[in-house]
């Protein structure tokens, strides 16, 4: 199971020669050191999977071994030997780190499980944190896409409200990414070691959305046959993220609304109070104040939602936005399968650009992907795309961004100041990101008057 290597501090060489031979024929890699000032030192230079020492030696001790170890590398099991488990040595063992403490003698078998079920359960912590580092920088602040004004905004607000404990509400409209600034701002949190528990409002029946974010005890109502936790207890210490919450029932939001006032709840049929520590974000697509005034959504639950408002902006209001997304989603399905597409020719980037997008960030995500699919070379034409972008596509732009050579203009200013400023004024590093040659960018810079030493 163990890819680095297990080392044995054992002064006794028949018995580390025995501990090397269980653990040989069992598919691991040993280092055997008699010595434990040399295995300490050695430590420091290589990695190792696991570590184990007798605690009874001349010159330096078990526990002084762990004690080295720890220091250098906190993450590293390290399991104990003895003749003699006293309740000292056991409590001093384990308050300094050691994973497990196993006697002598001791059953090739029992110690080959022992071993077994440390390092399955190192293996697992590796895996739990390696998945959070994956969540962490899938949600980093740069993978929202976009350099217009409303995105930069947008991204401003994340990064102020995310150390913070506030309630947030993120209004904007379908498919514009609520659900990715509500995961950034979880994942750029205190509370990123916890789960995120996300739950759409709308898209669940309303005679559901109570048992499912409370949950209930067994008997609660027909079908309740065993106790189940809601999506509330489940997020504890983390982030619960309810989607179009202005479709919730008034009783759910009677519900909601004491929660959040009193920070305890009880589950359907139950007598228990359960008190949790859960940070809300809500979102909605449609304007909460139109469902006040309409009677449809409570004020007071409102103002408890609404500690920060993060308004979205459509895609049809940020076409500056659009080349730089559409470089990004082909980025991904070059990666995710293999391929090499260059990118969308300036006719089909045309269409993009003067096209209103409904659908918003999901809907151009959608029509990249299938342009792609069908693709016949490297670059995607307007013709490949046209078939996929509903309704007129000539319409001229409503957003207030201008025409397609305004927008594209205002794309390529902002497009090479940043690539310029990333690399501090290296002209020759931009061109090679951009994808172009030297002479290019030169033009440009001349064209938009960028200075190459002010960015």
């Amino acid at each position: 199971m163990a890819a680095k290597p297990i080392m044995i501090v054992e002064d006794d060489e028949g018995l580390s020669r025995l501990i090397s031979d269980i653990l040989s024929d069992d598919g691991h890699t040993v280092a055997v050191f008699n010595d434990p000032f040399r295995a300490v030192a050695e430590f420091g230079h290589e990695r190792f999977s696991l570590v184990i020492t007798d605690v009874k030696m001349p010159k330096m001790d078990g526990i002084e071994v762990l004690d080295h170890v720890k220091r250098i590398d906190p993450n590293v099991p390290v399991i104990i030997i003895t003749a003699h488990a006293t309740v000292d040595v056991s409590v001093q063992a384990l308050r300094k780190g050691a994973e497990d403490l196993i006697t002598k003698p001791f059953e090739a078998e029992e110690f080959l499980y022992r071993i077994r079920k440390v390092l399955r359960n190192t293996f697992l912590l590796e895996e739990n944190l390696k998945l959070k580092q994956e969540l962490f920088n899938k949600f980093r602040y740069e993978n929202i896409i976009g350099l217009s004004g409303g995105i930069k905004q947008v991204l401003e607000k994340i990064e102020k409200v995310a150390q913070r404990n506030l309630p947030v509400m993120i209004i904007g409209e379908s498919g514009t990414g609520k659900e990715l600034v509500a995961q950034a701002i979880h994942y750029n949190s205190p509370r990123r070691d916890h789960a995120f528990t996300a739950i759409n409002c709308g898209a669940l029946p309303q005679s559901l959305l109570e048992s499912e974010l409370f949950g209930y005890r067994k008997g609660a109502f027909t079908g309740a046959t065993e106790d189940r936790a809601g999506l509330i207890e489940l997020a504890d210490g983390g982030t619960l993220f309810l989607d179009e919450v202005v479709n919730l029932t008034s009783d759910v939001q009677k519900a909601l609304l004491r929660f959040l006032q009193e920070k305890e709840f009880r589950r359907l049929g139950d007598s228990k109070t359960i008190r949790v520590d859960v940070r809300v974000i809500s979102a909605t697509n449609t304007d909460p104040q139109k469902a006040i005034s309409e009677g449809t959504f409570r004020e007071d639950l409102y103002y408890r939602l609404n500690g920060i408002t993060i308004p979205i902006p459509p895609l049809r209001e940020r076409a500056v936005d659009i080349p730089i997304l559409v470089q990004y989603f082909i980025t991904l399905h070059n990666k995710k399968f293999g391929t090499d597409f260059a990118g969308f020719t300036p006719d089909a980037i045309d269409i993009l650009l003067r096209y209103h997008w409904p659908g918003n960030v999901r809907e151009l995500s959608n029509v990249v992907e299938a342009s792609l699919a069908l693709a016949g070379g490297r670059h995607i034409n307007g013709e490949a795309v046209s078939q996929f972008i509903r309704g007129p596509q000539g319409q001229e732009d409503e957003s207030g961004e201008g025409d397609y050579q305004e927008a594209l203009g205002r794309f390529e200013k902002d497009y090479f100041s940043s690539l310029l400023r990333k690399s501090k004024g290296n002209v020759e590093e931009a061109a090679k990101q951009a994808g172009i040659n030297v002479v290019t960018l030169y033009r440009k810079i001349k064209k938009y008057q960028l200075k190459k030493d002010s960015v």
